[in-house]
């Protein structure tokens, strides 16, 4: 464990720098929290928008604080993680598992927390989804301890109390695991009476959540629960890829599906009854987080993969067909473990690809950041080339008569119904109905000169976009309560001086719902500055006061 934590923790500090490769935009939106919170000394929830707990930033931020350049702070911040998590990783291995599975869990919960990818076979190092990563470790701590018998001497209080610090951990990481894993986890320690279990996670997790109130106030827990209401009701993205049947019945997905139910039958044939309930009852949470997660990546086989190995019985042990429970669960354990294979070693070589990586004309991510922002670099095609896809359905267009036999997302009704159409209108002026792909640097950099240019530097200033970083790349303040990832509402317009409206926005959707949300609850929007690439709007906010801070939207939980 030792050896495996420093070989894979101590390569990015070798290399000097995260060279992405993927998910640019998700690692503008991460360092957008990190330098709100590092230099502005802002908090998630109570100064702006994000379901993402404060645990999914703040160990970052705390090292660019103390001066270290976002990459390497990135990189600090799982090193620490890895470190903290060592004696409960190695409790867990030594009390719960036996023989090469006890290895196999260690290194597996290991690469979790230092790998530089966040799973599936696409290769290209991303720094996108960390907190997904981190959360399937700690549950990965919880699990066994609650599932498993102890070999040896049982220390219940300390096994409790990990459990509960793991899911103190979990909801101020990610809430959607502390979420889908409680029910279970409580009635598997019910089902083997674990009483004192019981009392030391409570005991333990409620002593987190108290230090935490005392920190934050009790404001922090009302404004976290309203971002994550607001992003689960959002009608742009409230969860990423498949439909949650697709996840456990798409093609990809299937095999998976079968071999846990099979692991489940096969482990109560073979007289573990309480080991096969538990994992019937973790089966609905393993295909949530799963499809909460974007990508959709079933992690959870891994822990299904060993416990399928650990659990077989003894040879000789038939079930009613004559089938041997042994060899069954031995074939149960290969296929989980061959299903999650690519995305184990994705993440496992990940570090090492970044320290072979020897691509040229790699560019800043964060050029307008300083130093902070020298140490992740992105190919510079990616970074400044911008490609422009426009639909020709449009009104006007060669193919308009065609746009009423399908739905389009962009034509998606908003968060309070009104209905979006395409192109929308902003005082009579129709804006055209295309996108913009890549070129964030191109982007943020020509719409900040250009503002700055015309005057309006020092202005907060919401983007209808995606993504809120216009102030990393110029001279204007982050605006109270926007979000770096926008969903829905219309976050921070109440504390903002303009509204920039890009004319090929990254997301159409995004743009079309901040806008139509905006008109449709009486925001005045009138046009000050424009240009080929967007329109500044001033703002007067509607009748009877500004925009309801309940009604405004967070960053996407289920990133």
């Amino acid at each position: 464990m030792a050896v495996l934590s420093v070989v894979l923790g101590v390569l990015p500090f070798l290399k000097g720098a995260l060279i992405l490769g993927k998910h640019e935009g998700d690692a503008l939106q991460l360092a957008d929290m990190v330098f709100r919170i590092a230099e502005k000394g802002l908090l998630p929830h109570l100064d702006f928008m994000t379901p993402l707990g404060i645990l999914s930033v703040l160990p970052i931020a705390v090292f660019v604080k103390a001066g270290l350049g976002f990459g390497m702070a990135f990189a600090a911040a799982q090193a620490t993680l890895a470190v903290l998590l060592f004696l409960p990783i190695l409790r867990v291995a030594t009390s719960r598992f036996a023989g090469w599975t006890a290895w196999a869990y260690a290194a597996l919960v290991l690469i979790e927390i230092l790998a530089l990818v966040h799973g599936t076979s696409n290769a290209a190092i991303s720094l996108s989804m960390s907190y997904n990563r981190w959360a399937w470790a700690l549950s990965f701590i919880a699990l066994p301890l609650a599932m498993l018998e102890p070999k040896g001497h049982a220390r219940p209080w300390l096994d409790g109390a990990l459990i509960g610090l793991s899911f103190a951990a979990l909801a101020l990481l990610k809430a959607t695991y502390a979420v889908a894993f409680f029910p279970p986890v409580l009635l598997i320690l019910i089902a083997r009476r674990g009483k004192v279990m019981i009392l030391a996670a409570t005991l333990s997790g409620l002593a987190v959540l108290a230090v935490t109130t005392a920190l934050l106030g009790t404001g922090y827990w009302v404004a976290y629960l309203r971002d994550l209401i607001d992003v689960a009701q959002s009608v742009t993205r409230a969860a990423p890829g498949l439909p949650l049947a697709g996840i456990v019945g798409a093609p990809a997905y299937l095999g998976g599906s079968w071999v846990l139910m099979a692991t489940v039958i096969f482990l109560r044939q073979a007289g573990r009854l309480t080991e096969g309930l538990a994992l019937l009852l973790l089966a609905p949470s393993f295909f949530y987080v799963t499809y909460q997660n974007y990508g959709n990546d079933p992690q959870w086989l891994m822990l299904l993969g060993l416990f399928a190995f650990l659990l077989r019985p003894e040879e000789g042990l038939a079930n009613r067909f004559g089938w041997p429970l042994r060899q069954l669960l031995l074939v149960n354990g290969v296929a989980a473990l061959a299903f999650i294979l690519p995305s184990v070693l994705n993440m496992a070589w990940s570090p090492l690809r970044l320290f072979a990586d020897h691509a040229t004309e790699q560019v800043p991510l964060l050029p307008r950041m300083g130093p902070r922002g020298s140490d992740v670099l992105v190919a510079a095609p990616r970074a400044y080339k911008v490609v422009v896809t426009q639909g020709w359905d449009d009104p006007g267009e060669p193919y308009e008569t065609f746009a009423d036999r399908y739905e389009d997302p962009s034509r998606a009704t908003g968060s309070e119904g009104e209905p979006l159409e395409k192109p929308i209108e902003i005082n009579g002026e129709k804006l055209p109905g295309c996108e913009s792909q890549g070129g964030f640097n191109a982007w943020f950099e020509k719409a900040a000169d250009d503002l700055m240019q015309a005057g309006y530097a020092g202005k907060r200033i919401v983007t209808a976009d995606l993504y809120s970083a216009l102030w990393m790349y110029g001279d204007f303040p982050p605006v109270e309560g926007a979000a770096p990832w926008y969903y829905s509402g219309t976050p921070g317009m109440e504390n903002a001086d303009y509204l920039l409206v890009p004319l090929c926005p990254n997301i159409l959707q995004s743009r079309n719902v901040l806008v139509n949300t905006a008109l449709g609850r009486g925001w005045k929007l009138d046009q000050v500055m424009r240009n080929q690439a967007f329109i500044l709007f001033g703002l007067t906010a509607p009748r009877g006061g500004s925009d309801a801070p309940t009604a405004q939207a967070s960053a996407t939980i289920s990133r």
